[in-house]
């Protein structure tokens, strides 16, 4: 498999608790994610990690009846999570999208994908630096820098976050992406209450148009600049 697609979820997020199962016109953030990220031209499967917590069995069940497979392991060590889907779908490169990014763009997906095709990385991004809007994260790696990062990690941060060890090692060859125009400013990820109002405002918006483009969103925060305010102050943290 050349390129495997792992969705990081979980059900018990301290900030903001079932946040992936909360809905938005009748479908829940999960599945608003896989709708928008199915639309990707370059990716082979779809795996969705979350934890062995019985509080995840619901989403297990939901992301299942949609058709994804879904892999349970350490709800700590997600690093380790990732290190062990990698393995049983044999695959050469990863792209690592989280729970917290409903309005994930296809199209970006794609152009991160060949960017690191292009370069011939062992790490290719959006957010190394940020230039998109938080939220829009992708992280694309090889199988081997993964396997260097499981290896190298020791803080909690490390095995958290996944891919702390492939943005600051020299070690690991990298590229990053960037927007035309500079929105690190907007913040479109799900995080606390505050940011679900402006994903479903957004959302609501473009009504039953689910599958609304990087464009059409970058004209939204100019036309619609109030909206985005909401939860701009959260950046900051």
């Amino acid at each position: 498999m050349k390129y495997l697609v792992i969705v990081q979820a979980r059900t018990n997020s301290t900030r903001l608790p079932n946040k992936v199962m909360k809905k938005i016109m009748k479908k829940t953030i999960i599945e608003i994610l896989l709708y928008r990220l199915s639309y990707s031209q370059l990716i082979d499967k779809i795996v969705i990690a979350t934890t062995r917590n019985k509080e995840d069995t619901k989403l297990v069940k939901l992301v299942k009846d949609l058709g994804y497979e879904v892999y349970r392991g350490s709800e700590k060590n997600v690093l380790k999570r990732f290190f062990d889907v990698s393995k049983i779908y044999k695959a050469k490169s990863i792209i690592r999208i989280t729970g917290d990014c409903p309005l994930i763009e296809p199209k970006i997906v794609d152009r991160v994908i060949k960017l690191f095709e292009k370069n011939q990385v062992d790490y290719c991004s959006n957010i190394n630096p940020r230039t998109f809007p938080k939220g829009l994260d992708v992280e694309v790696f090889t199988q081997k820098a993964l396997e260097y990062s499981l290896k190298k990690a020791k803080k909690i941060n490390d095995f958290e976050h996944v891919t702390t060890i492939m943005r600051k090692s020299k070690k690991i060859k990298k590229a990053n992406l960037f927007s035309k125009k500079k929105l690190s400013n907007i913040r479109v990820t799900l995080d606390e209450k505050i940011d679900f109002q402006v994903i479903k405002s957004v959302i609501n918006y473009f009504k039953n148009n689910l599958n609304f483009s990087y464009e059409e969103l970058c004209k939204l925060t100019k036309n619609e600049p109030k909206l985005f305010r909401l939860n701009s102050h959260l950046n900051k943290n």
